[in-house]
């Protein structure tokens, strides 16, 4: 029985010499948060499943070979964003989910839980949520992913940085570019 506390490097070890339980461990812990990364850039539940399911499979393998120079999480966000990045140039597409909390908790923002949103409400976030939508498919790659892994996974810029193989400084200037271009994109009538 494997301690559940045991980090995840440690974790990467035992996996390293074919611990199917560590694994399975490690799995469990970062699973839906490279499932949620994926879908919000993919935009189709079945290929971010698929997708997600590549993520652990090159874990597994990759095992024998890992070195902790950086933490785990940061390594596997990595292998997360270039499964999506691939994807796009395969597939041609330019997808991405995006949605404020309307449809993902039934209500508009910032609403208070025990109010019942109107149909007013309900058809004017919907409204702007499409439009979300359609401005963040149209960002560039780049500035998407490094999007994504601030607004929703909550990085810091350094661990965006490091996720994306940039400076900090790119990061910020990727950030500033991805909310000035939705600001321009989402004034437009």
């Amino acid at each position: 029985m494997i301690d559940p506390l045991i980090s995840d490097e440690e974790l990467m070890a035992a996996t390293a010499r074919g611990d199917e339980h560590a694994f399975e461990l490690l799995v469990e812990r970062h699973q839906s948060r490279m499932l949620n990364l994926i879908y919000r850039f993919v935009g189709n539940r079945t290929q971010a499943r698929d997708l997600a399911q590549e993520v652990f499979i090159r874990v597994w393998q990759a095992a024998p070979r890992y070195k902790p120079q950086a933490k785990f999480t940061t390594w596997v966000y990595r292998i997360s964003a270039n499964l999506c990045l691939n994807e796009l140039k395969s597939s041609g597409r330019k997808k991405l989910f995006f949605s404020e909390s309307l449809s993902e908790k039934g209500r508009a923002p910032n609403e208070e839980s025990n109010v019942s949103p109107s149909a007013e409400d309900i058809l004017l976030a919907a409204e702007r949520s499409r439009q979300i939508f359609h401005a963040l498919r149209s960002l560039p790659e780049n500035q998407r992913m490094a999007l994504i892994l601030k607004r929703y996974e909550n990085l810091s810029y350094h661990e965006i940085a490091k996720i994306m193989e940039c400076s900090v400084s790119a990061v910020e200037s990727l950030l500033i570019r991805a909310k000035r271009n939705l600001q321009e994109k989402l004034m437009k009538p």
